[in-house]
């Protein structure tokens, strides 16, 4: 009986604390997290995502001018595993050169046509970009698990991907401006809005591929806009597809 009374005790003392950490939450940060949680569930799932063990895809991007000319256009091969630890290999080919970028949990490398390249700086710019891959392929899950930003919900906004639930996210200080956005009734993320120091952009999520159980980004298109919001020119065109589910 007095194990019981124990049990009972320190139920409710962990019950209270739980409670008193979330009222100190302010109250827009406590909506984009439920919101952030429908939206996983929309796309899948949490326990889903976490019984990964990896993730392959490839990714197509076309850059463009502002006159509508191709800047570039490219297919990269992206490997990701998330156990034991965490690591990543990108593969591409442009102007006839292989390019590989590699990491194995502890360092990173990049293969140049078979030519590995040393500088320091670059291979730290090439770690960017590979975690990069990660975060836009992993949402909406690597929002909720980022725990180094700031979510502020900012309710239904009209935009121009329509009316749509907002989240602002603050990266820190000196870092760009993100607004992400969720279909009101299906809880997708439907795009997201980026204000860096000499531009602004728009991203928007054309389709998804459906893989499993889940839902994972499809086709995006991403534009400049002005002053006032309104779309410029189409700067990028993605393609996600080539699904494998490591379990």
């Amino acid at each position: 009986m007095e194990k019981i009374k124990q049990t009972h005790t320190y139920f409710w003392i962990c019950l209270l604390f739980m409670l008193s950490f979330s009222s100190c939450m302010p109250k827009e940060e406590r909506e984009a997290i439920s919101l952030l949680k429908k939206s996983i569930a929309a796309h899948g799932g949490q326990e889903t995502w976490e019984g990964l063990k990896g993730i392959q895809f490839s990714k197509s991007t076309q850059l463009y001018l502002e006159d509508g000319t191709l800047e570039q256009d490219l297919i990269q091969r992206i490997d990701f595993r998330f156990k034991l630890v965490y690591s990543g290999t990108m593969q591409w080919v442009k102007d006839s050169v292989e390019h590989k970028l590699s990491f194995d949990g502890e360092k990173i490398s990049y293969q140049m046509a078979g030519n590995p390249i040393q500088n320091p700086d670059f291979l730290q710019a090439k770690k960017k970009e590979l975690d990069a891959a990660l975060y836009v392929v992993g949402m909406p899950w690597m929002l909720l698990k980022d725990e180094e930003v700031k979510l502020s919900y900012q309710g239904i906004q009209e935009s121009q991907l329509g009316n749509v639930e907002v989240i602002e996210v603050d990266y820190g200080p000196d870092a760009d401006r993100w607004w992400y956005y969720f279909n009101p009734k299906t809880h997708l993320m439907v795009g997201n809005e980026v204000q860096l120091k000499d531009h602004r952009s728009l991203v928007e999520n054309l389709d998804y591929s459906q893989v499993e159980d889940f839902l994972f980004y499809g086709g995006r298109k991403s534009y400049r806009l002005d002053s006032s919001g309104a779309k410029t020119y189409l700067r990028a065109s993605y393609q996600y597809d080539n699904f494998k589910l490591i379990r």
